[in-house]
């Protein structure tokens, strides 16, 4: 069994990575720039293009499945979301300007 810091470490990479996929990236074979384009200015649209948002919603199925109480889910579901926005923040800082 793998210890918890390593299954938050992971859940944090995992939610990221969905987060950022669907905001910022075609995806395969444009699979998520066409379902993007299709969900327009709308509430999806606007939920698609914030991976911020979007990192709450990848953690949640994810903290579920780690917590064993509702209230460590909670937690493990604002850490998990946190951890992955601090991720895309350092990622688009780094990212040399166009």
């Amino acid at each position: 069994m793998h210890s918890p810091w390593f299954q938050l470490a992971v859940a944090v990479l995992a939610a990221w990575r969905v987060a950022h996929l669907v905001a910022h990236e075609d995806g395969p074979w444009g699979v998520v720039v066409a379902l993007r384009a299709r969900a327009g200015a709308g509430d999806v649209g606007r939920l698609m293009d914030c991976p911020y948002c979007l990192s709450m919603w990848a953690a949640a199925p994810l903290s579920a499945w780690m917590a064993d109480a509702f209230s460590t889910g909670v937690v493990l579901w604002l850490a998990i979301s946190g951890g992955a926005c601090l991720l895309e923040y350092t990622v688009m800082a780094l990212r040399p300007s166009p």
